[in-house]
């Protein structure tokens, strides 16, 4: 989940890769994975589809009993938001999701009234924002 991510987790990144634009997404899921590589696309086994990922630093060490490393991937299942918007997530988002726009190197982002399919703002009606209804 992400809110059990830690900044000192992931103080090694060096680079976040979107595989799609992030832009249309209300929410992406990330999770924390043991992978064998610091930098390269991760092979995805979960249902739904891979969004992202992360690319750690040289200075990224393995874990000594299983010689991998720890990375983020970001990810959606089928029954998310932006496949099915009447669905299980019209409104509220997974324990693991945060809004893509608050998510850097480093940072392990957070929850927004748009991830949350909640109503928008003042100031996201004054931008001309709208949520997808």
């Amino acid at each position: 989940m992400s809110s059990l991510i830690t900044e000192d987790e992931i103080r090694h990144e060096c680079e976040l890769v979107w595989l799609e634009d992030i832009d249309s997404l209300d929410y992406v899921r990330q999770s924390l994975d043991r992978l064998p590589t610091r930098g390269g696309r991760p092979v995805y086994h979960r249902d739904g589809r891979m969004v992202g990922y992360a690319v750690l630093g040289t200075a990224a060490k393995s874990s000594r009993t299983s010689g991998t490393f720890r990375r983020r991937v970001f990810w959606l299942l089928p029954h998310d938001r932006d496949s099915d918007p009447c669905g299980l997530y019209t409104t509220g988002a997974p324990a693991e999701a945060v809004d893509p726009r608050t998510l850097a190197v480093g940072v392990k982002g957070s929850k927004t009234e748009r991830s949350e399919g909640g109503p928008p703002s003042s100031a996201m009606r004054e931008l001309g924002i709208t949520l997808p209804l």
